[in-house]
């Protein structure tokens, strides 16, 4: 909005230049967004807890994470109501919305959002934590996976390959499978930040982080000079994703404020799913899908640590963890939240850096 308002001013006076920078309105952004949340975290937080949507926590089955979870039940869920509403109310300030990227990451969190909204909705209404069914909910986001892969797969100007980290040359084209590989990616993103989503701060830091480091790395793609200096795909447009990655990240700091421990609110699916896909889907974007194994490594560790826990149930009747995913293993050892939730974010931010290097390193 302020783009379109403002930008063509420049002719008057020479100051709102400024606006045709995508590094001054992704600050701007992350600002707005970091703003938003503050304003609207309490007025949601009073609204959860009027309409006494709180949280549950499951007895059965869990008996010793209940004990160091009970204190948190009725605490405000679907906080991630207001982190969605500062991401996308931010860019339409702040972004080019002429930009089919802005547009489609728009899109995606909209679709993850309502999957979710519906699945915290039902966990409550019916006091049930299981929500929607396994089924219903990877339909959901499946579907959004393949319309995505569809549109990228006919948009001229991103091609079906998929490079590889550490080398400049080396890619692998998927032709018309790359369809079904934008919603394996798409819908493992969503899911796997969904799983993280267990402790006081912990989901909402390292997706902050995330969203960072994609936000230089959209930027650099998108710019003509520094794509080639690194030898990487130049993505015209793909740049102003630096908005909304910076959205993200000013929305979910804002968020911490409320969601650090002890946590006052909850971002429940709405938040989770929505976040994670949208990182999935900026990956895509910018041709950088195979990175979030490393960026996203907290990530991917959480949803490896299920997939292991639960395969070897099925196969050997034996569980390797004390309890899946990974952060809940470690409250079993007597880890202490606070503890888990810190070491994660600095290896969160280590692995930032460590993708940041791979720009180079090739």
């Amino acid at each position: 909005m302020l783009y379109y308002f403002l930008y063509p001013l420049k002719h008057i006076f020479f100051a709102f230049n400024i606006f045709r920078y995508i590094t001054f309105r992704a600050i701007g952004a992350s600002i707005t967004a970091f703003v938003m949340s503050l304003v609207l975290g309490p007025l949601v937080i009073k609204l959860l807890v009027n309409l006494k949507v709180g949280e549950t926590v499951r007895q059965q089955y869990v008996e010793g994470i209940y004990s160091m979870h009970k204190h948190k039940a009725g605490t405000p869920t679907m906080g991630g109501i207001f982190i969605l509403a500062s991401v996308i109310i931010s860019c339409l300030f702040w972004a080019d919305l002429s930009n089919r990227y802005i547009l489609l990451v728009i899109f995606a969190v909209l679709w993850l959002g309502a999957v979710g909204f519906i699945d915290d909705y039902i966990k409550l209404t019916n006091k049930d934590k299981r929500g929607l069914t396994m089924a219903a909910k990877f339909a959901g986001q499946i579907i959004l996976g393949i319309l995505v892969g569809v549109i990228i797969y006919l948009d001229n100007s991103i091609d079906t390959s998929v490079s590889l980290p550490f080398f400049k040359n080396l890619v692998i084209d998927l032709g018309a499978f790359y369809i079904l590989f934008v919603a394996f990616v798409t819908v493992g993103a969503s899911n796997a930040v969904n799983l993280t989503d267990g402790l006081d701060g912990l989901a909402i830091g390292c997706v902050s982080i995330a969203a960072l480091t994609y936000a230089v790395i959209s930027y650099v793609a998108g710019n003509f000079n520094f794509a080639n200096y690194l030898f990487i795909e130049h993505i015209p447009g793909v740049g102003e994703l630096s908005v909304f990655c910076a959205a993200i990240v000013g929305a979910g700091l804002g968020f911490l404020w409320f969601n650090g421990p002890p946590a006052s609110i909850f971002m429940g699916d709405v938040g989770a799913l929505a976040l994670g896909g949208a990182i999935g889907v900026v990956a895509v974007c910018i041709k950088k899908e195979l990175l979030l194994v490393i960026v996203g490594g907290i990530f991917v560790a959480e949803a490896v640590s299920v997939l292991m826990q639960i395969g070897s149930y099925k196969i050997r009747r034996k569980r390797i963890f004390l309890m899946a995913p990974l952060h809940h293993h470690l409250q079993m050892k007597g880890w202490p939240e606070s503890k888990i939730v810190v070491r994660f974010w600095i290896i969160a931010i280590m692995l930032s850096l460590f993708t940041l290097v791979t720009l180079k390193l090739r």
